[in-house]
């Protein structure tokens, strides 16, 4: 049996992610608020992805958590679009609150590494 590390997995989720926000602000009827905020919210969302692969591939500790801390403040970032995106969407409300769902749990997911990091030694 092959292990998979949890770097993978996270690189498979956010990837996964990425393609819902995607999927997302294709969705989202055109006007001139949403126009703004899609074009926010797809570059906060698909950041997540790159920046955690960057991460994975520094070379020191201090490089690593620079930017695991650019991933949650990402996530924190796109919280905040899909919150307003789904105040001038009411009725696209269940539908987004399954992706600001998984964008909160990506945000756990970082805030959690970037604590353990902490802790681990060079």
């Amino acid at each position: 049996m092959v292990e998979i590390t949890n770097s993978y997995d996270l690189e498979d989720r956010t990837l996964e992610y990425g393609k819902r926000i995607i999927k997302m602000a294709k969705n989202i009827p055109l006007n001139i608020v949403n126009n703004v905020l899609v074009r926010q919210v797809v570059r906060s969302g698909l950041s997540l992805g790159a920046n955690y692969r960057e991460a994975n591939e520094t070379e020191t500790k201090k490089d690593f958590q620079f930017r695991m801390r650019i991933c949650r403040k990402e996530a924190k970032e796109t919280v905040y679009w899909l919150k307003l995106i789904i105040e001038a969407n009411p009725r696209l409300k269940v539908k987004m609150e399954l992706l600001l769902d998984e964008t909160c749990q990506l945000l756990k997911i970082f805030a959690a590494i970037i604590e353990k990091s902490k802790n681990k030694p060079i």
